[in-house]
């Protein structure tokens, strides 16, 4: 029973939700006169060799080995998602950009011309409909993913800042690669802000603000959380990795008491939802989540 915590929950049925004031903030400061670096955007250029490292002196285009070595380790079964959300807080990413045709004109002949091109960022579509923005941990990852995308060289958290502007709720590092990693939305906006990231399914606090929220319900005899299936994620060469995918992201078991039938489970699962999309840790700290419903008979005896 998956449900979007940033379009189900998360929306308090008011449409699109909006944005945390400290997001917000962040957002006010960004589109300023300098790049996150300080520097000044003025006389800059996407063409020619200015596009291959853009904005960053001595930068030679490839991965940062604070991010490589954080990927190997969750690959390999020793690292973490937060690792890696953790070692993207001063690494430096490659964020595509394209032509957009702004304005045409009737040339010679009634043939239409380009009259103006503006220079568009990259968004995709996730596989359940939210928009995604896809950043690059190098040059070479770019230009084989899309050779006519110009490369814009920006700190991740200023890529984090693009996305939430963009209306992007996940952000896509090195699609089309050997290992792609999604930075899911609550991981995406503490990278935004610079801040530390816990994930759903291993946040205590807000497991106990759950907990909370079926101690009003009898049927309800425990509540559990774990990572969803959708945390899971694959190489390019079939390798499963506990880390890096798309949702859902947060299992939460309710083990009920016996006798309950279907129509009475549905209405418990309808009010705990409600219960939850008036938290505010819940639909912020939440990116996707599925229920998993368990008899209490089933759980497994105490040691």
């Amino acid at each position: 029973m998956p449900h979007d915590a940033g379009h189900g929950h998360g929306d308090h049925g008011h449409g699109r939700r909006e944005l945390p004031g400290h997001i917000a903030a962040a957002l006010a400061g960004a589109g300023g006169a300098t790049d996150s670096a300080g520097q000044p955007w003025a006389g800059r250029s996407l063409s020619g060799d200015d596009a291959k490292i853009h904005n960053f002196e001595d930068d030679d285009g490839l991965a940062d080995p604070g991010y490589v070595a954080a990927i190997e380790a969750l690959i390999g079964g020793t690292g973490s998602e937060s690792d890696v959300v953790a070692s993207l807080a001063t690494v430096r990413v490659f964020v595509p950009v394209v032509a957009q045709l702004a304005e045409e004109a009737t040339g010679v002949d009634g043939l239409h011309a380009d009259k103006q091109a503006d220079m568009a960022l990259v968004t995709l579509k996730a596989p359940d409909g939210r928009t995604a923005m896809p950043v690059f941990t190098s040059a070479a990852a770019l230009e084989a993913w899309h050779s006519e995308a110009r490369p814009v060289a920006v700190y991740a958290a200023r890529a984090a800042l693009s996305a939430v502007s963009e209306g992007a709720q996940l952000l896509v590092l090195d699609p089309g690669s050997d290992f792609t990693f999604v930075v899911r939305r609550p991981a995406m906006w503490a990278l935004a802000q610079q801040k530390d990231w816990t994930p759903s399914y291993l946040d205590d606090q807000l497991e106990a603000a759950l907990a909370s929220t079926v101690s009003a319900f009898r049927t309800v005899r425990r509540l559990e959380t774990q990572p969803g299936g959708g945390v899971a994620s694959l190489t390019a060469d079939g390798r499963q990795v506990s880390g890096g995918g798309a949702g859902p992201e947060l299992r939460v078991v309710l083990f009920l008491e016996d006798g309950l039938d279907a129509v009475a489970v549905q209405a418990l699962v309808a009010q705990l939802n409600e219960a939850w999309a008036r938290m505010d840790s819940f639909a912020e700290g939440v990116d996707s989540i599925e229920v998993k419903l368990q008899r209490a008979a089933q759980e497994p005896a105490p040691h």
